[in-house]
């Protein structure tokens, strides 16, 4: 018999892959310039021109059984290395290449982490709202998933909240600044006082609790806001990094793993980390990938497109009525739904082609995620469609 667990999981896709899937049905039927698609987090800005010149020069100037072959299981050192220079020069925090693991981009970083760090019965808090693949992995990981919901109106962290919800049990907390779905960075000071409730519970019970913090939109942020590096802060941290966005490359799938050296048993945990990602088969992330990492980490997209599309889509919902999370990171609008049911106004939004996510697989009900990493003209063009929709809410 099959694992009636993963069959399960096979037949119910994600919500947002669901409503990704349909865009492209109407697409097809009715064109795509009719469809105002806010599903996906697909970034629309292309990589850095070094990107593509990197990946062109290795091609033409790299030994193919190199460029092509295994690296070490935990990566290349280069590649390795390169990174944990970048973290010394960026956050003044010191991390040496034996503390990198390199991954298949964020999704792998936080399976294998999970695996690596939880026992069968152990919990992990997840701050709501959160990315809905978190509840996956953390099961998959024979752990359960205890959701804490953030602060009603700026959804910054509840302190109190998770004061609450930790316990003996609890192994680790799931940190996502700038956070997706909801654009919001969480602040220094509430992630200090983090550190102090949670050193103060792993001396009482001698076990530490880790922060596990996934980091694919440190870079996406406007202005001068500060997106704090938590190593910095709390030493039981474990980063989980993703070039999806940073580097506007989803589809290449590839990131990595810093367990940091300040971290109880550091040498332990990242041992427990190479086990994980040998268990699951996350060993040697892309070859051809890593040696990109090597000459283009810290490279940045043009933020200031991001910034133009949610400066347009959020003073405009604004100016409708709709109410609206100011996100200050990512590139997603969180938006309350103009009924206590956000699935069923998503389906009422549909009747204007408007493609947008409920926030109920966030872990948190009404409100929807509107993925602004589209064209300016989309967005621009979908302004009266959001008006419309307004309107038959408020006959």
């Amino acid at each position: 018999m099959i694992s009636k667990k993963m069959e399960a999981l096979g037949k119910k896709p994600s919500a947002i892959r669901a409503i990704f899937e349909y865009s492209n049905k109407r697409k097809s039927e009715i064109g795509a310039d009719k469809v105002f698609d806010f599903s996906l987090g697909n970034p629309n800005i292309p990589a850095p021109k070094k990107v593509n010149d990197t990946i062109i020069n290795l091609i033409n100037n790299t030994e193919s059984t190199t460029l092509h072959g295994y690296t070490s299981a935990v990566g290349d050192l280069k590649t390795r290395t390169v990174i944990s220079n970048n973290i010394k020069n960026r956050f003044g925090f010191n991390v040496e290449p034996n503390n990198i693991y390199m991954t298949c981009g964020a999704a792998a970083s936080l399976e294998i982490t999970l695996k690596a760090l939880c026992n069968p019965g152990d919990e992990v808090i997840i701050l709501a709202p959160f990315f809905p693949e978190y509840r996956v992995f953390v099961e998959n990981a024979d752990a359960i998933p205890k959701e804490v919901l953030c602060r009603e109106g700026d959804l910054q962290i509840d302190l109190d909240a998770v004061k609450n919800a930790i316990n003996n049990k609890t192994k680790a907390i799931i940190i996502n600044s700038p956070n997706n779905p909801s654009g919001v960075v969480f602040k220094e000071e509430a992630l200090a006082e983090l550190s102090g409730i949670l050193d103060g519970f792993s001396s009482n019970s001698g076990e530490p609790i880790y922060l596990i913090c996934d980091e694919p939109y440190r870079e996406i942020v406007y202005g001068d806001i500060n997106v704090p590096y938590i190593p910095n802060i709390y030493d039981n941290t474990i980063v989980c990094y993703s070039y999806s966005k940073s580097l506007s490359l989803p589809g290449e799938r590839i990131g990595y793993i810093m367990v940091s050296p300040k971290a109880t048993d550091s040498s332990d945990v990242y041992a427990a980390v190479c086990g994980a990602g040998r268990a699951s088969g996350y060993v040697c992330a892309p070859s051809l990938l890593q040696y990109v990492v090597a000459e283009c980490d810290g490279l940045n997209p043009d933020i200031e497109k991001y910034k133009a599309n949610r400066d347009l889509l959020y003073n405009s919902l604004c100016e409708i009525g709709y109410e609206s999370v100011s996100p200050d990171g990512a590139f997603y609008l969180f938006t309350k739904s103009l009924e206590p049911d956000a699935a069923a106004f998503c389906e009422k939004a549909k009747k204007y082609e408007l493609l947008l996510v409920p926030s109920d697989s966030f872990g948190i009900k009404g409100y929807v995620r509107i993925a602004y990493c589209v064209s300016y003209e989309q967005i621009k063009n979908s302004i009266p469609a959001f008006k419309a929709l307004f309107d038959e809410y408020n006959k």
